[in-house]
């Protein structure tokens, strides 16, 4: 797999508090959120501090593959639906949270499950922001963002030595 022209790869730290910078705007919002649905798998992690923070003890997850091999997205394979109490009223007072908005297709197919739930993520790129309610940290379309759970720790070559990462 080669490296994209825009790399923005997150630590742990990093994602840590843009996951908490978003429970604190969604505290903001006063909604009294009753449950958390998680979009997996990239949805987990901030789903567990966020619902840490609200202090939302009900989560759920809707389990959407789109990106087969970590590069493309492909076709959207719905693995796992959303429990049936929480599709009440169109899922109001749910929250739905992801890490990342790229094209909008996964938040759109679970809007068209939960219509009325306030969709929030950390990360969005201009495609995918529509169809988001809430989130921390625009970036361009072409980049690509490395997550914690994706990376190991490896040497990177200083960006003057033409490293794009």
């Amino acid at each position: 797999m080669s490296l994209p022209e825009k790399a923005f790869p997150v630590s742990w730290d990093q994602f840590h508090r843009d996951a908490r910078a978003l429970a604190w705007r969604l505290a903001g919002l006063n909604r009294d959120f009753k449950s958390i649905v998680c979009i997996t798998r990239g949805g987990l992690v901030p789903a567990a501090i966020i619902s840490r923070e609200l202090n939302i003890r009900l989560i759920d997850t809707v389990c959407i593959a789109s990106y087969h091999d970590y590069v493309t997205q492909g076709d959207m394979a719905v693995l796992k639906g959303i429990s049936e109490p929480l599709l009440e009223n169109g899922g109001e007072r749910v929250l739905v949270v992801d890490d990342l908005t790229d094209s909008g297709k996964t938040a759109a197919q679970v809007r068209k499950m939960v219509p009325n739930a306030h969709f929030a993520c950390v990360y969005a790129k201009p495609k995918g922001v529509p169809t988001i309610d809430t989130f921390v940290t625009e970036v361009s379309q072409d980049t690509w963002i490395y997550f914690p759970w994706d990376m190991g720790f490896t040497y990177q070559k200083p960006i003057a030595d033409g490293h794009q990462g």
